[in-house]
């Protein structure tokens, strides 16, 4: 790999990052349970990351507000219009990956 500045490496994580929330935004109908089932991680889990680095930072962000940077709108917004109640199916492989 090129030796890049930390600057460009920042720039290029930042732009990584913008494009995988519009990725996931682009994509509601890909359910947090589903992203754990595959990944090991959600969309709230880059909201505890987001709020996590803030304070590493010194910066202030409440968790709700690291919710709407990561989910686009108001975290409730989000669960009530895009957030269907998992299925079994969905609890049964979610169960069998954290075993």
């Amino acid at each position: 790999m090129t030796d890049l500045s930390q600057a460009e490496q920042d720039q290029l994580d930042a732009a990584t990052f913008r494009r995988l929330l519009s990725h996931l935004d682009a994509n509601k109908d890909v359910q947090n349970i589903d992203l754990m089932i595959l990944s090991g991680f959600c969309r709230n889990c880059l909201s505890k990351w987001y709020k996590s680095a803030a304070d590493d930072a010194g910066i202030e962000v409440d968790d709700m507000a690291a919710r709407e940077r990561i989910y686009g709108i108001p975290y409730s917004e989000w669960k009530a219009n895009h957030q269907p109640k998992a299925t079994p199916e969905q609890l049964a492989a979610f169960e069998a990956r954290n075993k």
